[in-house]
């Protein structure tokens, strides 16, 4: 995430809903304990569940995954199935109301408020697919989760970052020709810039690479090539990516604790990134070199 400088330097035209990185991703899915299993081998643990829906809080350091088993309650949005889904991310802002008036002025879609009694109310749009994408500017000293979790007895609330993990950014699956829509998505409405194609990180050349305004955090969108286009099925959330300091010492560390990377011709661990092999159907990480608080584009 960037560090105060780096959101002094960023200027109010460059970054007008003051983006500070992401607050959590969330999965939903109707096998939570299934994927839990598969995030505390990644390193996070469960620290908090939810005063009053099957859902769960996990941790890792500086980052947040919401595990949700919640049958949906509005429509467009996902319901849990057995094969976990990225159904939603949440991003800091400094003023949740106001980026998300914003949003709505530029064309984005608002999901209806659905927090019950006692419950806080966290703005939301549409985003890819059926997912939703969150604003949230309580994340200092009063956080979001403060209200809705509870905490685990006896359980650490912030747990260490295996080999300095944290969030570098999410993979979206788009559909044929379908690139420079989501770019002007996501340029018009958060201020994402495009890279040039030299601009490369990790192991997964592939699709375009957008950074957000407060350079802390990337997506990446990758069309599906010319032997996949007639069988791509839908555009979503595919992965999320982890930046670290040191990949091999990250890969060792997370092989030990039962974590399976990819190794083929074209896709094997590196000291520019790696990708872990798919569990529950379609969970993948992908792991990339980056040092956390710096601009990976301008190294």
């Amino acid at each position: 995430m960037t560090d105060a400088m780096d959101r002094e330097a960023v200027s109010e035209p460059l970054n007008p809903l003051g983006i500070d990185g992401i607050e959590f991703i969330e999965y939903t899915t109707s096998k939570p304990q299934a994927l839990g299993g598969v995030l505390e081998m990644m390193g996070f643990r469960p620290i908090a569940r939810h005063r009053s829906r099957e859902v769960e809080l996990y941790r890792q350091g500086s980052m947040n995954i919401i595990v949700n088993s919640q049958p949906a309650d509005v429509p467009r949005t996902v319901q849990p199935v057995e094969t976990p889904i990225i159904s939603a991310f949440a991003i800091r802002v400094r003023d949740a109301e106001a980026a998300f008036r914003r949003a709505l002025d530029l064309g984005a879609w608002e999901i209806p408020v659905r927090a019950r009694a006692m419950e806080l109310n966290i703005p939301a749009i549409h985003g890819v697919g059926e997912s939703l994408i969150y604003f949230v500017d309580r994340y200092d000293e009063f956080s979001i989760y403060d209200i809705d979790f509870r905490a685990i007895p006896m359980v650490e609330p912030n747990p260490p970052a295996i080999g300095g993990l944290h969030y570098f950014g999410l993979v979206q699956y788009i559909g044929a020709d379908r690139t420079a829509d989501w770019v002007e998505f996501y340029s018009q409405i958060f201020g994402f810039t495009p890279l040039p194609d030299r601009v490369r990180f990790g192991i997964m050349p592939m699709g375009l690479l957008l950074q957000s305004p407060c350079r802390g955090f990337f997506l990446q969108l990758i069309e599906p090539d010319d032997t996949a286009r007639y069988a791509f099925s839908e555009e979503h959330l595919q992965r999320i990516g982890f930046g670290t300091p040191d990949v091999t010492s990250a890969v060792a560390a997370l092989e030990k604790r039962g974590i399976e990377f990819l190794t083929s011709e074209k896709v094997h661990t590196s000291d520019r990134g790696a990708l872990t092999k798919p569990c529950l159907g379609n969970v993948m990480f992908e792991l990339v070199h980056n040092e956390p608080g710096t601009d990976a584009a301008q190294r």
